[in-house]
């Protein structure tokens, strides 16, 4: 038996709970691991609340993160004893997550924790910062350059648009952040934005083109505000887009694309090739300044978890949530 979050589905109806947990819930896997920290990140929210069909199975440990140390292995990859990281591959929906004391995942899921990061570093990145580094890369790889111009960030009080703040501040681009909580400007600003915009500026119906401005963006929120983004995009400027706080619509013309060749690039952190997943962890060692973890991130106890699910999609919480499962 273990601790941990169990969500439920029956006749009574869709719970979580906190509770003592059966080795037998766990699924199939070749390292099993005793789980140090875990994470809050929006889907984690939608799957605690059941305000999104996010769980697949049932019963369900939910965390799509975690770090920790292998207790047992049949893989030769990985050793007892060594600390590895978890994001993404279903874990939390289909698979047991993370927010709970142990975890048994397949070992191809897996990375080492990066030389650069402590346990705890590495979950105030999570999925989050592992995503907002992907979506760099994407600007990147689509030729988007610190010379090019302004790149936006929405969301940029939450945990991907934090680290991508950070990250791209860090790498000379010039950025802008987005956020519908204005008492965060400071703090985003803190991150290395040059300005913070009012949320409400994105969200009305899009025009088909509008004033040419960012060379880059990266959106978490979808919706309008994804379109409002896009038609605002410089010839041949480029959106990441990875995200939809704000809706999975996306109420847009071709205009931006067919005009202006703007780029955009849909990012995937669940079923991240290995290659790109250790790469963008690389990146993250090299191009995050690790000082603002701790700027970025606040932590609680496992025993917390569940009413901070709630807060989290309200959005009353800032930056990334840890999750230390010893308390």
């Amino acid at each position: 038996m273990f601790k941990g979050i169990l969500i439920e589905k029956d006749d009574a109806g869709y719970r979580a709970e906190l509770k003592e947990i059966d080795e037998a819930v766990l699924y199939d896997g070749d390292v099993t691991i005793r789980v140090a920290y875990s994470t809050l990140n929006y889907k984690d929210g939608l799957a605690i609340t059941g305000k999104g069909p996010v769980v697949r199975r049932f019963p369900m440990i939910p965390g799509i993160d975690l770090v920790g140390t292998v207790e047992h292995s049949d893989s030769a990859d990985y050793k007892v004893g060594e600390t590895v990281v978890h994001t993404g591959w279903g874990v939390g929906e289909v698979h047991p997550g993370g927010l709970a004391e142990k975890a048994r995942l397949k070992s191809e899921w897996l990375v080492p924790l990066p030389e650069a990061f402590t346990p705890r570093q590495a979950m105030a990145i999570g999925t989050a910062g592992f995503t907002a580094m992907l979506c760099v890369m994407a600007l990147e790889r689509h030729g988007v350059t610190s010379s090019d111009g302004e790149v936006l960030v929405t969301g940029a009080a939450g945990g991907v648009g934090g680290v991508a703040v950070s990250i791209l501040a860090k790498l000379g681009y010039t950025v802008v952040g987005v956020s519908g909580r204005p008492e965060e400007s400071d703090y985003i600003k803190s991150l290395g934005a040059s300005e913070v915009l009012d949320r409400s500026d994105f969200t009305s119906p899009a025009k088909p083109i509008a004033k040419e401005r960012w060379a880059g963006a990266i959106d978490v929120v979808g919706s309008h505000t994804l379109a409002n983004v896009c038609s605002m995009m410089k010839y041949r400027g480029v959106v990441a887009s990875c995200g939809l706080a704000g809706g999975m619509d996306f109420p847009a013309t071709v205009a931006p694309f067919i005009l202006r060749g703007v780029t955009l690039a849909g990012i995937d952190s669940v079923m991240c090739p290995r290659p790109e997943r250790l790469e963008a962890w690389r990146r993250l060692a090299r191009d995050l300044d690790a000082s603002k973890l701790e700027m970025l991130s606040s932590e609680i106890g496992l025993s917390e978890a569940i009413p901070v699910a709630a807060d989290l999609l309200e959005g009353k919480v800032r930056g990334r949530v840890l999750v230390d499962i010893s308390r």
